[in-house]
C-alpha cells in the first residue's frame, strides 16, 4: 500500500480490472485538470508523459480561464 509519509514510497500503477465479467462494472473515468501558465502546463504534461501516465496529445488544448496568464488543460483516463 502507498504510504504518503514514507520518503521513498512509490504508488502502484496496476489497477484492478473493473471491466472483467466477475466485476460486473464499467471502467471508471477520472479527469485531471491543470490550471496555470502555458509554460507550467507544458512542463506538467511532459512530466506526466515521462512517468508513462499520459501522452502529451491526450491532454486538451490549453484554454484561457479569463484570468491574466492563466490557462487550463484536461485529460481523461479510465481506471
Amino acid at each position: 500500500m502507498f504510504n504518503f509519509f514514507e520518503p521513498d514510497a512509490e504508488a502502484s500503477t496496476v489497477f484492478p480490472d473493473s471491466t472483467s465479467p466477475e466485476a460486473g462494472l464499467r471502467p471508471d473515468r477520472i479527469r485531471h485538470l491543470i490550471v496555470g501558465s502555458l509554460e507550467a502546463i507544458r512542463i506538467t504534461t511532459k512530466a506526466q508523459h515521462k512517468q508513462g501516465y499520459a501522452e502529451p496529445n491526450d491532454w486538451s488544448d490549453p484554454t484561457p480561464t479569463g484570468r491574466l496568464n492563466e490557462w487550463f488543460a484536461i485529460v481523461t483516463k479510465r481506471v
